[in-house]
């Protein structure tokens, strides 16, 4: 996939990026100092460090490093960027699937994180591999095509797992030059069971800004499906730049800010010591009559 930065711009005095990628993941090589020293230069307040973590072998992340060894980078990172106003937290990006479900609840009983990320990826089975998605999506209906992601999708957000579920309709990503970003924005009702489960398991929704980086030029998920949880009761929202190169760092983060605010949210939804916490959007970035919060 070849990515542009011209969609955006980097985030600047902005309260958060929650979803960043270091050296600990296998497709990032920064260190985590790279991003702090960038956070402290651009008035980002606070960062969660959410490395991969797999669960198939057959994926990168897996076993590729221990809690162990990113638990300790990102605490050691925290007393070093904390006297420089930089406040950075523990977190984990979590590759869901109902096949492994259950070595992912062991996972997360056995180990502790400030935040957790559940996305789903184009598992090593899924139709969405690059090598035959095209083949298997010619000529089938639209939900045909998106139902073993929606499916997955749907078990993540009601799984009650995760403090967030990251870039939901992220499906479009594998699905490029084969179903078009308006198509999908045009079938929000194929979501709403996702968007239903995120409600109802008061999971926040995750704006993913790595979508300006690509083709298509929108976030993950777009803004029709932002708008729809709103509709359907969703209070809960953070934002991340799901950066994985020094120069992705909190790329489009405003403009992820400012999707937020367009369908009525004022505040994202993190976790800080086992607690729920709102931070306000910048009010640069607010309009009129917003909700919002803890939920």
């Amino acid at each position: 996939m070849i990515e542009t930065l011209g969609a955006a711009e980097p985030g600047r005095d902005l309260p958060l990026d929650s979803h960043l990628h270091t050296d600990l993941s296998p497709d990032s090589d920064v260190p985590i100092d790279v991003y702090a020293a960038l956070a402290a230069e651009r008035g980002i307040a606070e960062l969660a460090i959410t490395d991969h973590v797999d669960f198939d072998a057959r994926d990168p992340a897996y076993d590729y490093a221990t809690f162990a060894d990113r638990e300790r980078s990102v605490r050691e990172a925290a007393e070093r960027w904390a006297p420089r106003g930089v406040a950075i937290r523990f977190g984990a990006e979590l590759t869901f699937n109902r096949s492994w479900e259950a070595d992912l609840r062991a996972h997360l009983g056995r180990h502790r994180y400030d935040f957790t990320i559940g996305s789903v990826h184009d598992w090593p089975d899924s139709p969405y591999v690059r090598s035959r998605v095209r083949t298997w999506a010619a000529n089938r209906p639209l939900a045909e095509v998106l139902a073993p992601y929606l499916a997955e999708i749907t078990a993540a957000a009601g799984s009650g797992l995760f403090d967030t579920i990251g870039h939901l309709d992220v499906v479009r990503r594998y699905l490029h030059g084969i179903v078009s970003a308006p198509a999908v924005f045009g079938a929000v009702e194929l979501f709403e069971p996702a968007l239903r489960a995120l409600v109802d398991s008061g999971t926040a929704l995750e704006v993913n800004t790595s979508g300006y980086r690509r083709e298509g030029g929108e976030p993950y998920p777009g803004p029709p499906l932002v708008t729809r949880y709103a509709e359907l009761g969703g209070r809960s929202v953070t934002a991340g730049s799901d950066a994985h190169r020094k120069d992705q760092f909190a790329w489009g983060l405003e403009a992820g800010y400012r999707v937020l605010a367009e369908a009525g949210f004022e505040a994202l939804t993190f976790r800080r010591g086992g607690d729920r916490v709102a931070i306000e959007l910048p009010t640069r970035v607010r309009t009129p009559g917003a909700v919002g919060g803890v939920a």
